[in-house]
């Protein structure tokens, strides 16, 4: 069973907003909703994701950190926020996305050329890529591949016709991403369900 941990609150994020921003990390890091798309990836892997290698990944290798106990601040913070999101996948509640489940671009997004939740997909698929073999492993390919298959398209990083045919298609596409937040117990649930 994961720690039980709770959701940060709106202060915490702020802080850990503020740091993301701040010139002590790389502008490739994740923003706040790659991060929980990370996490929510790394909650359901079938094999745990040392933490020195998420926070380098997550930041982009290592911050100019101001103090040691910066440091300290900011890895509590997103050591808590994982294992919360652990903590509602172990429980079965629908994790809430940090954005709408949707790949229509608002005023906000065309400025940036990307929808939040593609952001949130791309991070997502990362945290899939640490352990690729372990997920699409031969006796649960098929089941992994069919419920990651939304995620996949919403993060428009495969190249294939089928997924580019799929994105083209908006009807079928905002149907596929709204089931995102379902899927996520369920896949959980592939590698941790209480009989495996």
């Amino acid at each position: 069973m994961p720690p039980i941990a709770q959701p940060l609150n709106d202060d915490e994020l702020d802080r850990l907003e503020e740091f993301l921003f701040s010139d002590a990390v790389s502008e490739e890091s994740l923003d706040l909703i790659g991060i929980h798309g990370l996490f929510c990836a790394l909650s359901i892997s079938p094999e745990p994701v040392p933490e020195a290698e998420w926070l380098a990944l997550l930041l982009d290798g290592e911050p100019q950190w101001k103090s040691d106990a910066e440091r300290t601040e900011i890895a509590g913070l997103l050591r808590q926020w994982y294992q919360s999101i652990g903590s509602d996948l172990y429980s079965d509640e629908e994790i809430d996305l940090p954005c709408d489940t949707t790949l229509e671009l608002d005023e906000e997004d065309k400025e940036a050329g990307i929808a939040p939740l593609t952001l949130w997909a791309e991070a997502f698929m990362e945290g899939v890529f640490l352990h690729e073999e372990l997920w699409f492993s031969a006796e649960r390919e098929e089941q992994v591949a069919e419920l990651l298959l939304p995620i996949m398209v919403a993060s428009d990083l495969f190249e294939e016709d089928d997924f580019k045919q799929m994105r083209r298609d908006k009807r079928l596409c905002e149907e596929m991403v709204k089931q995102i937040p379902d899927l996520l117990v369920d896949l959980y649930l592939v590698f941790h369900s209480p009989e495996k």
